[in-house]
C-alpha cells in the first residue's frame, strides 16, 4: 500500500501520459489520407456487362440431352450425275446357256407330243389324207352355221380338190354332209368358198340341176357323188385343216 504521501506525484504522471496520447491523436489526424479516413457512402450502380472471358483450365460439364427435333427441310434439287463408270466384267453365260437347252428340250418334248396327239385325233376323229386332214363333230346344222364352224376353228368347210380327197370325206362323214362348194355368187358358176374355180368334180347324173331356183349349196351324198341343195337345210358338218 501506497503512502499517502505519494499520490500527488501519481496523479502529475497520469495526467502527464493523457496529454501526450491526445498530442499524438492529433498529429495523426493531420497526416491521415482522406480516403481512409473518411466516413463510408452509400454503394454505386452496376457497370455495364464485362466482355466474355476465356474458358476455364477446368473439366467441362457432362453434355445435356438432345432437344426436340426441328421440322424437315426442303429437298434440295438434284445433283449434277456421276462420272460413268467403267465397264465391268462380262458375266457368267453358262446360266442362261443351261437355261435355254432346258427350254429347247421341253420344246422338243412339247412338240412330240403334239404330233402324237394328232396322230390319236387322227385315228379317232377324222382322216389325214395328203397334206389335209378332215373332221365332224356329228351335227347337222345348215350351211352358214357349218362355215361359221369352220372358221372358228380355224379351217374350212371340207372342199375335196381329187377323188383321193372326196372319199377321205366320205369316210369320215358316213352320212350326207356339206361340202364348202356354192354358185351363190354367180348362178350356175359353182366356186370354192374361198372364191376358187372348181378344179375337181363328182357331179350325180342330171346335177346340179338348181331345182326350184334356190340350190346355191352342194353336199357330198353317201355313195360319194355330189348333189346341189338348198343352203337352208341342213347336214352334217365337215371341216378340213392343213396336216
Amino acid at each position: 500500500m501506497l503512502p499517502f504521501s505519494s499520490l500527488p506525484v501519481l496523479l502529475v504522471c497520469v495526467l502527464t501520459a493523457a496529454g501526450s496520447e491526445a498530442e499524438a491523436s492529433v498529429d495523426a489526424q493531420k497526416t491521415c489520407p482522406a480516403i481512409t479516413c473518411a466516413v463510408p457512402g452509400r454503394d454505386g450502380r452496376d457497370g455495364p456487362k464485362g466482355e466474355k472471358g476465356e474458358p476455364g483450365q477446368g473439366l467441362r460439364g457432362l453434355q445435356g440431352p438432345p432437344g426436340k427435333m426441328g421440322p424437315p427441310g426442303h429437298t434440295g434439287p438434284a445433283g449434277a450425275p456421276g462420272p460413268k463408270g467403267s465397264k465391268g466384267d462380262r458375266g457368267d453365260s453358262s446360266v442362261a446357256e443351261t437355261k435355254l437347252a432346258n427350254l429347247e428340250r421341253e420344246i422338243r418334248s412339247l412338240k412330240s407330243e403334239l404330233d402324237h396327239l394328232k396322230k390319236l385325233q387322227s385315228f379317232s376323229l377324222g382322216k389325214k389324207t395328203g397334206k389335209k386332214f378332215y373332221v365332224t363333230n356329228g351335227e347337222k346344222m345348215p350351211f352358214s352355221k357349218v362355215k361359221a364352224l369352220c372358221i372358228e376353228l380355224q379351217g374350212t368347210v371340207a372342199t375335196p380338190k381329187n377323188a383321193e380327197e372326196n372319199k377321205a370325206i366320205q369316210d369320215v362323214a358316213k352320212d350326207i354332209a356339206f361340202l364348202g362348194i356354192t354358185d351363190e355368187v354367180t348362178e350356175g358358176r359353182f366356186v370354192y368358198v374361198t372364191g376358187q374355180g372348181l378344179t375337181y368334180s363328182n357331179w350325180k347324173k342330171n346335177e346340179p340341176n338348181d331345182h326350184g331356183s334356190g340350190e346355191d349349196c352342194v353336199i357330198l351324198l353317201q355313195d360319194g357323188v355330189w348333189n346341189d341343195i338348198s343352203c337352208q337345210a341342213s347336214f352334217l358338218a365337215v371341216c378340213e385343216f392343213p396336216a
